[in-house]
């Protein structure tokens, strides 16, 4: 289905009109939106969003995602009321296993490897049903069931797994344009080609903001400013010094705006810094694709998320992660960046036919990718060493030896039995170096698929330190809010840590943004009337 159009910015006026505001809002994506929306919802009068970005690369990162949200909820009865308008006689075919607050709290402390903030990570959770209605009733957000990247359809049944349940009909494209419907209804003027350049503070607290338009330097007055800029992951030279000097190899999935210099801006303010710099989002993105800015057209279609049904070598030849140690939405940013540390930064996917119908024809149609198609093995390390495969001998050796300890761990274990939809321990067992621990099948009937994949950058995990309440920015000098800066989504540090459970990262916008603009209305109302 394709997403209704964007509904035009003011971008025709080179002034911005009246120099004060309630709340500024930065970046026009789904946090920034989410906080311009709460602030109109909970009393401001007079809020601008402005982004750096010209007009046709409205919406940031958000642009470029899956469109899909993590929530706690109470099952299939309880998403219903987010999506109401189910058939009910497909409805009774949909199995989906309630996900709970403790099972959020769980998959982002697990894959964080415990490092993340407790308190942000309880304020995420405990705000995310909540806030996923309010996108939905309020902004009508327009959630499906997520049937494509979520369930899969065995024995007649829609069966879910991996926790997350909702997308974005349209996928980031929807997402924003919902959002900046919203905004333009709401009245909250949007300008583009705006850059933020200093905070402005006086006694300790904001009081405004300068901004840079074209060749012109504007000072606006503000009672709060949310920052909600994104981090810095399309900066080369922040990539080189905090994540590593591979990382300049690294495909920019999303927006080339995302630079880092509002992170600066803030420190130089006094924002505290917090979180993993040296992590980001990352995943198994095309190799044949752009490396410093994401496809506006085929935009998240270039992800290559079919990996757990197959297996993946490097130049070598070697299979270098294990490919069904969880769930997909589990270890796609972790093997992200396993691959650029790879010989090259790239790898091969391995399918044959008994899977290749399992595979999301919007990431992997033929006129989506290049595949390397072959009717035997031989064939197919052949053409490979034309793609890159520097060890096509090695590669069949790889291939004979996952083949032979798939046979004898399924001799040995003749009960089990493959299904995408759980983790069905159908494994290599013991025999391989790296295991394969689900999902495990010879690769032996033709034809043979392969594709390259690099690494695609998303988003750093490393940002500012936010009270987890309000999403007030903390001082660096006394461990306090600086009052008036808020800050939501990707700009903010502390979360999540080498990994993050998919879908997290839209909900925890949308939870922080929500929050900022709720404490920068108080704000603004507290001040309008001392």
């Amino acid at each position: 289905m394709s997403s209704p159009p964007i509904p035009p910015a003011e971008t025709t006026s080179h002034t911005l009109g009246s120099p004060r505001f309630d709340v500024i809002v930065i970046g026009s994506g789904n946090a920034g939106s989410s906080a311009a929306l709460s602030a109109i919802d909970n009393g401001c009068k007079q809020v601008l969003l402005i982004d750096k970005c010209p007009p046709e690369w409205v919406g940031g990162n958000s642009y470029f995602t899956a469109g899909a949200y993590r929530t706690v909820h109470d099952g299939l009865t309880d998403i219903l009321e987010i999506i109401p308008n189910v058939d009910p006689e497909f409805a009774a075919t949909i199995d989906m296993e309630p996900y709970t607050n403790k099972q959020f709290t769980e998959d982002i402390t697990r894959l964080s490897n415990g490092r993340s903030n407790p308190a942000l990570v309880e304020a995420l959770v405990d705000g995310s049903h909540d806030t996923i209605l309010w996108l939905s009733k309020r902004i009508k957000i327009p959630f499906t069931l997520s049937f494509h990247r979520q369930a899969y359809l065995i024995d007649g049944r829609q069966k879910f797994w991996g926790g997350m349940v909702l997308a974005i009909e349209g996928r980031g494209k929807g997402l924003v344009s919902a959002h900046h419907r919203a905004l333009k209804e709401s009245g909250i003027k949007v300008y583009f080609n705006t850059e933020a350049t200093d905070l402005v503070l006086s006694n300790g607290r904001v009081s405004g903001l300068k901004v840079k338009r074209g060749d012109e330097v504007l000072m606006l007055e503000a009672t709060a400013i949310i920052l909600a800029s994104g981090g810095f992951e399309s900066s080369r030279e922040m990539r080189h010094k905090y994540l590593g000097s591979e990382w300049v190899n690294a495909r920019v999935r999303g927006t080339p705006h995302n630079t880092g210099e509002t992170l600066l801006m803030a420190q130089r303010a006094g924002a505290a810094f917090q979180g993993d710099w040296g992590g980001c989002h990352s995943t198994c993105w095309d190799a044949n694709t752009s490396t410093d800015a994401g496809d506006r057209v085929l935009s998240n279609q270039f992800t290559k998320s079919g990996y757990p049904l197959g297996i993946m070598v490097n130049a070598d030849g070697h299979r270098f992660v294990d490919e069904g140690e969880d769930f997909r939405n589990y270890t796609y940013a972790k093997f992200g960046r396993e691959i650029l540390e790879q010989k090259g930064g790239y790898a091969f996917q391995i399918y044959d036919a008994k899977v290749t119908p399992w595979l999301r024809k919007e990431e992997y149609a033929d006129d989506v990718v290049e595949k390397v198609v072959a009717q035997t093995i031989g064939e197919l390390a052949e053409k490979l060493s034309r793609k890159g495969l520097e060890n096509p001998n090695r590669f069949l050796e790889t291939l004979q030896d996952f083949n032979e300890a798939v046979c004898s761990f399924t001799n040995l274990h003749p009960e089990k039995a493959w299904d995408p939809a759980v983790k069905d321990g159908l494994s290599t067992g013991s025999s391989l170096e790296i295991p394969k621990s689900n999902w495990a099948q010879t690769i032996e009937q033709p034809p043979f698929v392969a594709v390259k994949v690099a690494t695609g950058v998303t988003f750093t995990f490393g940002g500012l330190s936010i009270d987890p309440n309000t999403a007030g920015v903390i001082s660096s000098e006394n461990g306090a809010p600086i009052i008036g800066l808020f800050a939501a989504r990707e700009i903010v540090g502390g979360l999540f840590y080498s990994n993050y459970p998919g879908g997290s990262g839209l909900t925890s916008g949308a939870v922080f943004g929500g929050k900022a603009g709720k404490a920068a209305a108080a704000l603004s109302y507290a001040n309008a009337n001392i």
